[in-house]
């Protein structure tokens, strides 16, 4: 169920008191705690506070161990419910975390950023990062609702703000050639947020109800994100000021990926010119090292979409299209990662 309001109101307040439950606990960090806690609080009912540190470093299973410990200090039951307050670290860790604490609570979503609400917070997709792989362990689980509040993004830093940006664009490459025009008319703060996330949910929303597990079309929601992973995952590696948002990683994972697109003949030189170009203008341009290059490429090998020993990949059919287990190869990815370098 998926409620869109431009900031939290009365109606959050009476949803609950229609939700049975034995207890209530909100799970946040210390920037959501500090920015997006104050406008949610008064509509809130008596709930119990569990705070976590920020930021992907911490999407761990050693954190999933203190929100548990601290659910049972406190008798947690199977009856209670978890409101997961915060980003796409927040939502995707907080809901494995429900989904598998005594076999299952109830879990409501409600993204605080860009990147959680145009993507993470819907479709059922929950996990965390294992031995430096990005949500290499995860469970589909879908929550009981999801509340986007518009004025979230009103307390994100710029750089959160062009990260979450990065799904957006995404959206509108796999199935959306109209919006993907529209799109490049405006700079980044001229941008209809709201109506972006409502696009993008209902594009996600669509493919998902379609293959909820992620069998067959639901891969296309992957465009940018198996070379993209590889390098998120490749700078978490390196000292805090050199790590790349997620949005980020995913920006120049779509760059790499419509290059394949292109050489494997699905779309043109100019509509990969024309995608290069923009996201080169929103996101700049990230220095890759020879020495990153060899790091990055046998990370893709561990992508969850690979099958058989093959990396399998989703690409453009078209602006506005996609198809997906598209076999690639090493080859193709250095190739890709080289074609970024030097753009």
């Amino acid at each position: 169920m998926l409620h869109f309001y431009s900031a939290p109101d009365a109606a959050l307040a009476e949803y609950l008191a229609q939700v049975p439950y034995s207890q209530l606990f909100v799970l946040l960090d210390k920037n959501t705690k500090k920015h997006c806690y104050p406008l949610v609080k008064p509509h809130l009912p008596k709930h119990t506070l569990l705070e976590i540190p920020a930021g992907e470093l911490h999407k761990n299973l050693e954190t999933c161990q203190q929100i548990w410990h601290k659910l049972g200090a406190v008798a947690a039951d199977r009856h209670a419910l978890l409101l997961n307050v915060g980003g796409g670290v927040i939502g995707d860790m907080g809901g494995f975390c429900a989904a598998l604490y005594k076999r299952g609570i109830r879990f409501v979503q409600l993204p605080t950023t860009l990147l959680a609400q145009a993507d993470a917070a819907t479709g059922g997709k929950t996990g965390v990062d294992f031995e430096g792989f990005k949500n290499q362990i995860g469970v589909f689980a879908e929550p009981l609702s999801v509340w986007i509040f518009s004025d979230f993004l009103k307390t994100l830093p710029e750089r959160e703000l062009r990260s979450g940006f990065a799904e957006v664009i995404k959206h509108c490459l796999i199935a959306d050639a109209t919006r993907w025009d529209k799109l490049r008319r405006y700079d980044l703060h001229e941008q209809p947020f709201l109506e972006l996330v409502q696009h993008s949910v209902a594009i996600k929303q669509q493919v998902v109800a379609q293959d909820p597990t992620e069998k067959g079309l639901r891969k296309i929601l992957n465009f940018g994100h198996t070379i993209g992973h590889a390098v998120e995952s490749h700078f978490l590696t390196k000292p805090a000021k050199e790590q790349l948002l997620h949005g980020e990683a995913i920006a120049v994972g779509m760059i790499c990926e419509s290059f394949i697109s292109q050489q494997k003949g699905f779309i043109s030189e100019k509509e990969l010119a024309q995608i290069e170009e923009f996201i080169y203008v929103y996101f700049g341009k990230i220095t890759l090292s020879e020495e990153d290059l060899t790091a990055i490429v046998p990370l893709v090998s561990q992508d969850k979409k690979n099958k058989q020993g093959k990396i399998m990949c989703s690409l453009l059919q078209k602006i506005g299209e996609a198809n997906y287990d598209q076999a690639i190869t090493t080859k193709d990815i250095k190739e890709a990662l080289n074609f970024y370098r030097e753009g």
